[in-house]
């Protein structure tokens, strides 16, 4: 993993950051050196990982489909650690539903989940920003690969396209960046358990240009690379961590 010191002592928030991607973001972090605020409805993960990596990471039980409860995490971190450098918006929802039985109910919760509570966290947070800060909101190659039975999460995740496109513009005069990091199909606990089969993990080699199964650390240090001085330069941008899958 590439040493990033200008992260060191920053103050990070990572949401849904108790299992998967989130989880492995939150380890990188601490490991160089930032503050890590994580939340997530998770309570006992969250719990277990935070006393795992010591008094860097720092855990709240947040639902943050809950207005209140996401500007007061936010508003948390910042009266305790000082001002954010950076926001993962991580936490999402991917349920596997055909398009003719899903009801309206479920398709306003995952937005409420996928969406909704990415504009809330960064609004938040962006209010405690400063010059330098960096905003990563994580979308997926399913925007560009269309899958079956997940036409309510691919719309969350082309909006989660456009929220970044347009932060962008609107927070560059204060000179805080926003990308969009898009995972491949990454092998984390949940998708191994409940997705990822033998004929899953062939189809998935057979996609990628490079065959080797993409890991929730790797993703975790590309989040790092965006988070960090070293892609400054780098704004309003799609990074796709997929091992060539959606390239074009």
């Amino acid at each position: 993993m590439a040493i990033y010191s200008d992260l060191r002592g920053k103050v990070v928030l990572v949401t849904g950051g108790a299992n998967g991607i989130g989880a492995a973001m939150v380890e990188a972090f601490c490991t160089q050196g930032a503050w890590v605020f994580f939340g997530d409805v998770d309570w006992k993960s969250g719990k277990a990982l935070a006393k795992r990596l010591g008094e860097n990471a720092v855990f709240s039980r947040v639902d943050l489909t809950k207005e209140a409860q996401t500007r007061d995490w936010v508003e948390q971190a910042a009266r305790q650690c000082g001002e954010i450098h950076g926001l993962m918006n991580n936490a999402a929802a991917d349920p596997r539903i055909p398009f003719a039985k899903m009801t309206a109910r479920q398709w306003d919760d995952l937005f409420a989940c996928n969406l909704r509570a990415y504009f809330l966290a960064a609004q938040a947070a962006a209010r405690r920003m400063r010059k330098g800060a960096a905003i990563l909101n994580f979308s997926s190659i399913t925007f560009h690969t269309a899958p079956k039975e997940m036409t309510a999460y691919v719309a969350t995740k082309a909006g989660i396209q456009g929220l970044t496109r347009s932060l962008a513009r609107e927070l560059g005069p204060q000179e805080i960046r926003v990308n969009t990091l898009s995972p491949g199909w990454v092998m984390t606990a949940r998708q191994l358990r409940e997705f990822v089969t033998p004929a899953v993990k062939r189809q998935i080699r057979q996609a990628q240009c490079i065959p080797e199964l993409v890991q929730a650390s790797e993703v975790a240090e590309v989040a790092l690379f965006l988070c960090s001085e070293a892609s400054r330069a780098v704004t309003g941008q799609e990074v796709l961590v997929d091992r060539g899958w959606a390239h074009s």
